[in-house]
């Protein structure tokens, strides 16, 4: 080899080693997140004018001042049915199996000196399947929602059983609270683009709506163990809680169906149209709310909770005389308010003890065991974190119906025969 080809392969080598020094190479770098130009600056600013301008508009609300009144809101001055803690139902719409599912824990220790925790969340599983269901039969003329109505829990019971809170409990992925609204969404998003393509097949359908609750929620069980011994949803309804859900009524008021008739409730949460509420007229729906409670029945009850009245500062529902004074609130008042629509079914809760004839005030009080964050807006440490206090005026007007066992109103009942 002469000189110059040496010289030419030595430089081609010292090239090839220039290039292989020169080659891209990736590497891992931690970054702590929220940090850079576009959130420090750019968002940072964004946020900042979103503020200031939600701080020049504050929202006002018109509220009944109860400070310096003697109000009875402590539970330890009630006379009270067992029930499990005040739960949270978090970002879901379902306060209405929350407070029934605490409805019927109450009532299992009534029945069976049992104290159990059902899951909250199997029963909103179980509807939505039957809500999809509807909803694809009737070609998309039915309500696909979070809400429903208390009795909603019987028929699911029947259909599906139960389940305790141990084998299912809706979180996932870490969550402290439940959160419904993506799961919602998608699923609303669904069952209308079956009725955009008018493809209406019900078993597709329904498996999709399980496979979207499954991301958000969890499968629930089939079979599980209880005290050494399996179960199913179905076996542990019926032996192991011995519950018979035929066992429990809806009592209502209101004027515009007639009196001593079972009607249906023409609400939206009342979406399967159910026919068997027993309507009655509010001296009598009142009186056996207290002679039910006063027996050691717990109720589920819903109605409206967004009165000027309801307050979130002392937790205690009050109807003020600027509205209507306590002489003149009947079943008219009550109707007025209902058809108005300021008068709203839009919360469940379980009602769960009473006091009698408080001080100044005078008449009946109601503790209310909640899920909803607005009784939870005091100190958690605070007695009456989870719960409220009704006065007897509030729920004349504005708490439409109440679940109970059918021997807590038999009396009643007993009118409806003859």
């Amino acid at each position: 080899m002469n000189k110059i080809l040496l010289t030419s392969a030595l430089c081609a080598l010292l090239a090839i080693g220039s290039q292989a020094q020169n080659v891209s190479k990736g590497k891992i770098i931690k970054e702590e997140k929220g940090k850079g130009f576009y959130t420090e600056s750019i968002m940072k600013d964004v946020t900042e004018v979103e503020k200031k301008l939600a701080e020049k508009e504050p929202y006002l609300r018109f509220e009944m001042d109860q400070s310096g009144m003697d109000l009875p809101n402590n539970p330890s001055l009630y006379k009270t049915v067992w029930s499990n803690p005040s739960i949270s139902q978090g970002n879901a719409g379902t306060c209405w199996s929350f407070s029934t599912t605490s409805f019927y824990e109450s009532e299992v220790l009534r029945l069976q000196s049992k104290k159990v925790e059902i899951s909250d969340i199997y029963s909103p599983y179980c509807e939505y399947i039957e809500k999809a269901r509807r909803f694809i039969e009737k070609r998309g003329i039915s309500e696909f929602s979070e809400g429903s109505e208390g009795n909603a829990l019987a028929r699911i019971m029947k259909m599906y059983g139960v389940v305790p809170e141990e084998a299912y409990n809706g979180l996932i992925d870490g969550r402290k609270f439940h959160s419904h609204a993506k799961m919602v969404e998608e699923m609303t998003a669904f069952l209308n683009s079956m009725k955009t393509s008018n493809a209406w097949n019900v078993e597709n359908g329904i498996e999709t709506i399980k496979s979207i609750m499954n991301h958000y929620i969890g499968v629930p069980p089939t079979q599980f163990m209880v005290e050494g011994k399996s179960y199913t949803p179905q076996t542990y309804l019926k032996d192991y809680l011995k519950i018979n859900p035929d066992d429990y009524i809806e009592i209502l008021s209101y004027k515009q169906e007639p009196y001593w008739q079972q009607v249906e409730y023409k609400v939206t949460d009342n979406w399967w149209h159910n026919k068997e509420y027993y309507n009655v007229p509010l001296n009598d729906y009142m009186d056996a709310l207290k002679k039910a409670i006063k027996s050691g029945y717990s109720l589920s009850i819903g109605g409206d909770v967004s009165e000027s009245g309801f307050s979130r500062e002392t937790n205690c529902a009050l109807i003020p005389d600027y509205d209507i004074p306590s002489a003149y609130i009947n079943e008219d008042a009550r109707q007025f308010r209902f058809s108005n629509e300021t008068t709203t079914d839009d919360h469940g809760m379980q009602l769960i003890g009473y006091l009698e004839n408080y001080k100044s005030l005078g008449k009946d009080w109601f503790l209310i065991k909640d899920s909803s964050s607005g009784s939870r807006n005091v100190d958690p440490a605070s007695p009456n974190f989870g719960y409220y206090f009704f006065h007897e005026d509030y729920i004349k007007p504005k708490m439409m119906g109440f679940t109970v066992h059918k021997d807590a109103v038999k009396e009643l009942l007993n009118q409806f025969k003859k």
